[in-house]
């Protein structure tokens, strides 16, 4: 029996001979669990399918089997689906073509896909973050108060938690490009209206139809990140991934304070659609399908059907079964619009997820509470700075999420490496086997330490009125903590669903934006009540307890529950 080379190690793959005259099937499955390599080193898997021509695995010296990703892909023959048979929607216009096996595209090809979708992932939280200058405007203009205008805010950060439950179910049966282009094309349309919005309802009500469409990226893209990227190189890929979501604070409250200080606030709307319009237009041309080819259940079953009926039953359709049919395929669109989306929030039930999300939410919730008490502070005495001068107070945090995002992900590559090395878990191939729990290492520790303490920092810092670089510095701090813990949570999620990589991470970004949402709504009011001293001193005791807690429960209970949670899923 020949081993599944989608079920193998990662790096054992990459020394298995492969049949260069026909492509190697991609099962279904859209990204490889490190805890399924032993399965694959044993040759267990049963339904595996394989080209006619592939043959046994040859012994390689030890220097082969440490040969790294890169260099290994260069040599690979790409088997490339022809243009006519491109999935998604437009497939055909997609310049990059679309492969039979995504890991097999050359470093360069996985380096632009993670760079364009990464730019797509910051859509979203541009839409947020180029808000916060012109707040003061947008409350003028409509001449409502302060805590009104706060919601067209923490109402896109709430659709930005709901609608991905949507993308991600929808994107692992429709394909991730379809997904891209559609949401992308609502996200342009939606911006534009909110730019010749008459009322403050109208505004609220389009920013969360925008957010919402551009928050497919949130889900989605980790899962196309899962679906190039192998197991031992993800975290530094995901790390990149996700400067897109966290450079949008950096530039969105500069450009938002530029704009709206030149033309008024609507210009960060025209701004808004046309990012999205432009974003457009890469992804039609430069962004294939990269979601595994899959039969499901119900379609085969379907199959098999259609050919008894075809064979055996040569009757003609009563009306009592042309009724049933029809119910059954309305209740199939029922579960599959209604029930499949919702019930991705099940996986909260394990212990190794909800620990997880947790500890991202919380500090996702303290970043938004971060964001509205800056654009006060610094627009209030004693500093008095202008909308541009409040846009670029957000520099620093940003600085912390490029410097965590360039480094923190290969760190998490290497930690759990070494504690692989450390456990002795090796397949018969010699490979490490990788778990996703490895990734919280000290790592984590230290970001538990710094991000709960720079924002103790930044609060009586900026409740003093202490000079402003003194605050600002602390930012940078809580930006570098966050980060790590941002990117290790993600990575981890992608591993531990890795079959549902999509359904993991939308699961994540809904519980996190329900956090960040009620943080945009109450941060204000708080700020009003005791000032930001106490706010953050509050912020910093849970963050601390909350990160010591997660990190020592994945250390000591992590094991036991990826176990119990594959065993479950299985079923």
């Amino acid at each position: 029996m020949v081993p599944d080379p989608e079920k193998a190690d990662p790096e054992v793959s990459q020394n298995v001979p492969q049949d260069l005259d026909g492509p190697v099937l991609h099962p279904g499955v859209s990204t490889v669990a490190d805890d399924e390599s032993k399965e694959g080193a044993d040759g267990a898997s049963k339904d595996s399918k394989f080209s006619d021509d592939s043959i046994e695995p040859v012994p390689m010296p030890e220097e082969h089997l440490q040969r790294s990703k890169s260099k290994s892909s260069s040599v690979r023959t790409l088997a490339i689906v022809p243009r006519p048979q491109r999935r998604g929607l437009l497939g055909i216009l997609s310049i990059i073509p679309e492969v039979e096996r995504p890991y097999d595209y050359a470093d360069g090809t996985k380096w632009l896909i993670t760079f364009i979708v990464a730019l797509a992932a910051a859509a979203a939280p541009l839409g947020s973050a180029i808000f916060f200058p012109s707040l003061p405007q947008i409350a003028r203009d409509f001449n409502t108060t302060a805590t009104i205008t706060n919601l067209s805010v923490a109402m896109y950060m709430l659709s930005m938690s709901i609608f991905p439950l949507w993308w991600s179910s929808f994107s692992e049966t429709l394909g991730r490009r379809t997904i891209y282009l559609v949401s992308f094309a609502l996200f342009t349309l939606w911006n534009i209206v909110a730019a010749v919005s008459t009322s403050i309802g109208m505004l609220i009500v389009m920013r969360i139809l925008g957010g919402g469409a551009a928050a497919s990226v949130q889900a989605v893209g980790a899962g196309t990140i899962a679906d190039v990227w192998e197991s031992k190189e993800r975290g530094r890929a995901m790390g990149i991934f996700y400067l897109g979501p966290l450079l949008g604070p950096l530039l969105a409250p500069i450009i938002g304070g530029a704009l709206s200080q030149a033309w008024g606030w609507r210009s960060t709307q025209w701004f808004q659609a046309i990012y999205g319009g432009v974003l457009l237009v890469i992804l039609i041309f430069c962004l294939p399908e990269t979601l595994a080819k899959r039969v499901s259940v119900a379609q085969t079953q379907q199959l098999a059907e259609e050919k008894t009926d075809g064979t055996l039953n040569m009757t003609r359709t009563t009306t009592r079964q042309s009724v049933q049919q029809k119910t059954k395929k309305a209740t199939a669109v029922f579960k599959r619009c209604i029930i499949d989306p919702l019930s991705v929030l099940g996986y909260l039930r394990f212990p190794a997820v909800l620990t997880t999300v947790f500890l991202a939410s919380v500090t996702f919730g303290s970043l938004y509470m971060l964001n509205i008490s800056i654009q006060k502070t610094f627009a209030e005495p004693p500093y008095n700075f202008k909308v541009i001068i409040v846009g670029l107070m957000y520099i620093p945090s940003s600085l912390g999420y490029v410097v965590a995002s360039i480094f923190g992900g290969r760190w998490t590559d290497v930690i759990m490496h070494r504690k692989a090395r450390a456990a002795g878990r090796y397949d018969e191939s010699g490979k490490l086997i990788l778990l996703p729990e490895d990734r919280m290492g000290e790592n984590t520790l230290l970001a538990a330490i710094i991000f709960p303490g720079a924002l103790l920092w930044y609060g009586w810092a900026s409740d003093k009125g202490v000079f402003w670089i003194v605050p600002l510095i602390a930012n940078f701090f809580f930006g570098l903590g966050s980060m790590i813990i941002f990117g290790a949570a993600t990575t981890m999620l992608t591993e531990f669903l890795s079959k549902r990589s999509s359904s993991g991470v939308a699961v994540n970004n809904f519980v996190r934006n329900i956090f960040s949402c009620v943080a945009g709504v109450v941060a204000q009011p708080i700020i009003n009540a005791i000032g930001n001293g106490w706010l953050f001193t509050i912020l910093s005791i849970v963050g601390w307890i909350t990160a010591f807690s997660v990190v020592w429960a994945m250390r000591t209970f992590g094991p036991r529950w990826r176990a119990d949670m594959t065993e479950k899923l299985k079923h």
